[in-house]
């Protein structure tokens, strides 16, 4: 059954001048042969579903989504999308169990936060995991994210009245990860904006930004939480006017380029101002508008992880120079890789193996690097590294707030709330 129909893509199919680069920079290909590749299921796939809309069917789910054909074709464009729009026509059947799972992480996350200690101490079992992979084929090697006892949310409810005594004001969009599975983020975020004198207010109505329940096939509930989320930001930016700023790399990338491209949701009234957290905060102090001040003691030696959404945002290089602010951390870029998780792709049995050699040169260029902690700006790259090699992997709103003088901020900034 057909979704919505989707907005055009800008760019037409038939401006690709079949240079490859695109099949190159895949990292799906190497490592899984059934995989036609970017060219063949994007732009060449185009001209075959003119004919049979189903061409290519099966191997429309092998592509992971990560945007690095778009990042690297020369014509600008925009492959993977070419692709996702395909397999979104192409989903005749109902999601199933895992699909539900998988994409409705809202209502997983309600549910384990209220019993965490239980639903962790659950899913690290092997009987659990071998469960889950006889009846829902999700792959019994992979670890599970755990879950905080009470969320984000709940503990913003009781910083709300504070929030509102500050002069000036941002919108966060927290995303599912920071309020059920690691509220810290969050926190990190208020902790940081509030000590340059910004208070922080969360969306009237927050729902999942809609990739998970994209990529696993629930398309018109991730249109159905699109124009709610849009709604929401709309009042945000246009009556509060307030910038929306989200730490998941992912969820911004949702938010802006998603939106438009496969929801068929028109952002382009709001779409400028929704961006990371890394790149807000970087842009007030670059133009002069707070100060940051550091602890003399903190020292630490970080690599960091671009994310492939990351990436294609273009916007990695403010989460590093946000961090070469930072004194004592000595910090090296790790090269551009994939890690290979891609959402939810890697916990399906039958991308594990996929998964984790596409990953590979990721974790080995972390153990070259020797470095003490990974950054990174996206929830399952995380939660990628630190299954994989174990890691210590946080995200750069964290470390920032680790450094951070709070004190000595906020004076500098003239902050007395």
């Amino acid at each position: 059954m057909k979704t919505e129909p989707q907005k055009t893509l800008e760019q037409k199919f038939d401006q690709c001048v079949k240079c490859t680069i695109c099949t190159v920079y895949c990292p799906v290909i190497p490592m899984n042969f059934n995989f036609p590749g970017p060219r063949e299921m994007g732009p060449g796939g185009e001209f075959l579903r003119e004919k049979d809309e189903d061409a290519y069917e099966a191997a429309l789910k092998l592509c992971m989504n990560c945007k690095r054909c778009d990042v690297a074709c020369p014509s600008g464009i925009h492959i993977g999308d070419l692709i996702q729009r395909a397999r979104i026509y192409s989903s005749h059947r109902p999601p199933g169990l895992r699909s539900l799972a998988l994409g409705r992480t809202d209502n997983m996350g309600r549910l384990a936060s209220r019993m965490a200690p239980l639903v962790n101490a659950m899913t690290k079992s092997i009987v659990f995991k071998l469960a889950m992979e006889k009846l829902v084929n999700i792959d019994r090697r992979r670890t599970y994210p755990t879950y905080a006892l009470g969320t984000f949310e709940g503990w913003y409810h009781k910083e709300k009245a504070h929030q509102e005594r500050f002069a000036h004001h941002v919108t966060y969009f927290h995303g599912s990860y920071v309020n059920f599975n690691y509220p810290q983020l969050g926190q990190d975020l208020i902790k940081i904006l509030n000590a340059v004198g910004y208070g922080v207010h969360l969306l009237e109505e927050e729902h999942s930004c809609g990739m998970t329940l994209m990529m696993n096939n629930q398309m018109r509930k991730a249109v159905s939480n699109g124009r709610k989320n849009l709604r929401a930001i709309r009042k945000a930016v246009l009556e509060e006017r307030h910038s929306v700023i989200a730490t998941s790399s992912t969820v911004a990338y949702t938010l802006r380029d998603e939106y438009p491209y496969l929801f068929g949701l028109d952002n382009a009234d709001v779409r400028g101002q929704i961006e990371t957290a890394t790149r807000f905060i970087y842009r007030l102090v670059d133009e002069g508008k707070v100060k940051l001040a550091f602890k003399r003691d903190y020292l630490m030696h970080v690599g960091y992880h671009t994310p492939c959404h990351m990436e294609r945002l273009g916007w990695g290089m403010y989460s590093i120079a946000l961090l070469r602010l930072i004194p004592g951390v000595d910090l090296v870029v790790l090269p551009s890789e994939c890690c290979g998780m891609a959402g939810t792709y890697g916990y399906k049995r039958e991308n594990y193996e996929t998964s984790q050699r596409i990953g590979e040169k990721l974790f080995s260029d972390i153990r070259e690097a020797n470095v003490h902690t990974v950054a990174t700006d996206c929830e399952t790259c995380k939660w990628q590294i630190e299954m994989s090699i174990h890691a210590k992997v946080m995200h750069p709103i964290s470390i920032l707030a680790a450094a951070l003088d709070v004190e000595a901020t906020r004076q500098l900034n003239g902050v007395t709330v």
